[in-house]
Parts: structure tokens; C-alpha cells; sequence
């Protein structure tokens, strides 16, 4: 049978299992599984993030930084944008379609077993746990970034305890599963820290940063924290990105350039750098004065070659088109404030998609200030708001001469594009924006449609390959 043939059966039968917002959180099938499989999550350190907003973008920045240092990583994420083989990475690189097959078919056979033996099957994102867990131990890799799914505490991913936990900036989200406060949801996150490890903690709310600080010392966890131990010193447009100086655990890094737009992703930078200090043994304790740094040109090398796609990509010129993955209020809140800061538009419209369990209205109101007019529509999922509902939340806050309405992605960017067009200005071609968002899925979708070979990801550049974004500080300035 043909490999590709074989992958689109592989992935029918993952998907036919309990979907993955269909989550049942619970540690004792994966604890099944992993203990019949012989324990693979134990052979190698791991960097375990959580959080909010933000994860993927820093275990890929974390990722960057290790390879750097000639480690080999695995690296495991969610959800895909594209294809799911994206989330499982050694090197930078998805796994190839025989190596996804043949994980498949050597943890299925177990994953049968712990079937069998509770009263849920094992659901999706727990095969998928399983298969990067196998992987990362037979490759071998050196350490494994591991991203939550949801929470933490109970997540399948926190049957791996991380050397360096990484919490990422918590606000409301999940609130059926994680709770309906900023502390209930923190208390969930804050299970990946474990005895001994290092947490890295972006900058919280007050109420959150509380109930992370007081497990941390429960369990006798190192803690640093942005804008104390580590942070941004400084950060300053530049072409394609930001320049940026940070505060690392053990030393200051300047003239980093980092090809990605928004304040936050220089946080996601700052919490990326003070993690691989961390792994890297540079910190037995957050507070300690003692300690070598990174290589600086090493940092800079790495941080230059990083990309997040789906985070505030560029996929078109003329018109400008940016898709963003953002799919809470907090996240929408971010992406507005990072496109004020990075670009000058003066006409934006929003094609706007996203799943219906979601805050909706909240994601619309951070939106309004923004987008000129906002065209929504619906994506691929079965969780995807109907267009008219969506159109009915958006009349309220946007008004109805603001808002239209499209039955297909395809058709609302058409649409989009359109009144971008229609709005340059002073006529001068591709002066206008067009901004997608509401949702990974939505992403992925105008990905696949925009985007090159099909909006497939390509490997991430290793620490010897050139990149196109190696530019020097004077370059920028």
C-alpha cells in the first residue's frame, strides 16, 4: 500500500476516536500505556510548557535554542495547523508519513490494552501522546519539549515530569474543564510543576502568579520570574520582527532579532531564554550569582532562524493578508496590540471563524477598535459557530454596516480582499490589510487554501543552515 495512502488511514482511525475537545482529564489511561510501553517518557529531560496563550510559539523558541546547542530535540504540540504530523517534531523537522505510520502501528496494539481495561477509550490526543512519547525514545532525542493540551494537572502529557516547567501567561479559557477564575485555572496549570524543577514563569496576573508561586514552593520547585529573575530590557521595531535585549538567568543577550511581531512573543523570547538556561544547568537556583551565560551568538543565531506560523503570518502581499491562530479574548487582545505596533494599515478588514464553545463575543469586542469591517464565516470544524449566529454577535458590537456575512472561508477572504481593495489609500496598491483569526483551525484552513504546497510547514532551519532573517543589528537600525 501506497506510504500516503497508509497515513490517511493512520489519521482516519486516530480521528475516529474521542475528538480532542472532548476531554475526559484523567492520568490513568496514559499511566496505563506509558507503563506498558516501557516507561518512554522517562528516557529523556523534559521541558513541559503550559499556560494560555503563547505555548506553541515558545516551545518552538525553546526548541530553536536547544538545537543550537547541538542537541537533538523531540518536540510536541497542538493542535496542527496543516497536517498532524506537525505535532510531532525531531530536529525541527514533522515526522516523516513512515515514521508517523510506524509509531501508530507499534503503540496500537497497547493502546487495545488500556482500552479494554477502562471505560473510556483512549482518545485522540492520548494516542498522539503515546506515539511522540515512543518516538522521541526510540530516535533517540536528547530532551523533549512537551505542550500541554489543556490545563495540567490532569493533562496526558503530565505523566513526564519536566526539569523545567514553563508557564506561559494564564487567563480564561476552558472554563468547563479548568474552572471559571484566573486562580482555579492557575491551580490546574501549575500541576506540571514538579519536586526539584525549575519554573519559569511569564509575567501573571496577580491572583494567577499567587497560586503559582505557592505550589512552586510546595513542592520545592526553583522559581523565576519575568520582569524579576529574567525579562525584556528592551525591545524595538525592526524589518520582518523586533530587536530585542533580554535578561537571561545568567547573562544579558543584545541585538537579538526575532522574526516574529508582538510584545508578547518578546515575553514568549524572555521565557524561552531563561528555560534553556535553566535545562542548561546554568541556574541550581534562580537567585544564585554564580554561573555561565549562553553563547550570545549562539542566541542570536537561533532566535533569527524562529518561526511560529499561524502567529500573526504573513501568507499574501497586496493586499497584506496575516493569519493569526489567536482564539480567546486575551489572545485577540494581544494580536490587535501587536498589529498597531508592527504595521500601519489604513484600512484593515477581519475574516473572523471560531469554534462555538468558545467567548465569541469577547473575541469580537478586542477585535472592533481594530478591523475597519470584519467579513465571518465558518472553518472546517464541526465545532465552528454558524455563520449566522456568529453575524448576529458581531451586529451588536460592530453594528450591522460593519458586518458581512460568507458561508465558506474561500468566499469570505475573496470578500475581504475585496473591500480591501476598494478602501486603499490614495490610491496605492496593496495599501490595505486583510486579517484572519478566531481559531487554530481557521488558520490552518487559510493556510492550506494561501499558502505554498498546500500550506504544508517546511523544516525549521537547523543552527548551521543560512537563514533569511540572520540580519545584523545595524541592518535593522
Amino acid at each position: 500500500m501506497d506510504i500516503e495512502e497508509r497515513l490517511r488511514e493512520v489519521e482516519q482511525e486516530i480521528f475516529s476516536r474521542r475528538p480532542e475537545h472532548s476531554v475526559d482529564l484523567a492520568l490513568d489511561r496514559m499511566a496505563d500505556l506509558v507503563e506498558l510501553l516501557g516507561q518512554p517518557q522517562r528516557a529523556c529531560p523534559v521541558v513541559h510548557i503550559t499556560g494560555t496563550n503563547g505555548k506553541t510559539s515558545t516551545a518552538r523558541m525553546i526548541d530553536a535554542l536547544l538545537r543550537s546547542r547541538g542537541l537533538r530535540t523531540g518536540r510536541f504540540t497542538s493542535p496542527h495547523l496543516v497536517s498532524i504530523r506537525e505535532r510531532i517534531c525531531v530536529d525541527g523537522a514533522p515526522v516523516s508519513a513512515e515514521r508517523f505510520v510506524e509509531a501508530y502501528e507499534e503503540i496500537i496494539p497497547y493502546v487495545g490494552l488500556v482500552d479494554d481495561r477502562h471505560p473510556a477509550a483512549m482518545s485522540f490526543f492520548e494516542v498522539l501522546t503515546g506515539m511522540a512519547f515512543a518516538i522521541f525514545a526510540d530516535t533517540p532525542v536528547d530532551v523533549a519539549i512537551l505542550e500541554v493540551g489543556v490545563g495540567g494537572r490532569l493533562d496526558c502529557t503530565n505523566v513526564a515530569d519536566g526539569a523545567v516547567a514553563v508557564i506561559t501567561p494564564v487567563a480564561i479559557d476552558h472554563t468547563r474543564l479548568l474552572g471559571s477564575t484566573v486562580e482555579e485555572i492557575a491551580g490546574e496549570k501549575a500541576g506540571i510543576i514538579k519536586p526539584g524543577a525549575v519554573a519559569v514563569l511569564a509575567q501573571q496576573p496577580v491572583p494567577a502568579a499567587e497560586v503559582l508561586l505557592r505550589h512552586a514552593a510546595e513542592v520545592g520547585a526553583t522559581v523565576a520570574r519575568e520582569g524579576v529573575e529574567f525579562g525584556v530590557l528592551s525591545d524595538e521595531q525592526a524589518v520582518g520582527g523586533q530587536l530585542l535585549s533580554l535578561r537571561g538567568l545568567r547573562g544579558t543577550y543584545s541585538d537579538v532579532f526575532v522574526p516574529l511581531y508582538g510584545r508578547h512573543q518578546a515575553g514568549n523570547a524572555a521565557c524561552a531564554l531563561a528555560a534553556v538556561e535553566a535545562f542548561a544547568g546554568t541556574a541550581d537556583t534562580a537567585g544564585d550569582e554564580g554561573g555561565q551565560a549562553l553563547d550570545p551568538e549562539l542566541v542570536r543565531e537561533a532566535f533569527a532562524k524562529v518561526s511560529s506560523p499561524g502567529r500573526l503570518e504573513i501568507i499574501r502581499r497586496s493586499p497584506t493578508i496575516i493569519i493569526d491562530a489567536s482564539h480567546n479574548p486575551a489572545g485577540l487582545a494581544a494580536t490587535a496590540a501587536a498589529i498597531r505596533e508592527s504595521f500601519t494599515f489604513p484600512h484593515l478588514t477581519g475574516v473572523f471563524a471560531a469554534s462555538g464553545d468558545k467567548d465569541v463575543a469577547g473575541m469580537l469586542a478586542e477585535l472592533e477598535p481594530l478591523l475597519d469591517e470584519i467579513v465571518v464565516t465558518r472553518n472546517s470544524s464541526d465545532r465552528s459557530m454558524e455563520v449566522g449566529e456568529v453575524a448576529e454577535l458581531a451586529a451588536e458590537i460592530f453594528g450591522e454596516d460593519r458586518v458581512t456575512s460568507a458561508g465558506r472561508l474561500d468566499d469570505a477572504i475573496e470578500a475581504a480582499v475585496a473591500l480591501a481593495d476598494e478602501a486603499e489609500a490614495d490610491g496605492v496598491p496593496g495599501s490595505g490589510g486583510v486579517l484572519i483569526t478566531g481559531s487554530v483551525i481557521t488558520a490552518g484552513d487559510a493556510r492550506r487554501l494561501l499558502g505554498p504546497n498546500g500550506g504544508e510547514l517546511p523544516p525549521e532551519p537547523s543552527a548551521s543552515q543560512p537563514s533569511r532573517h540572520s540580519f545584523t543589528a545595524a541592518e535593522l537600525s
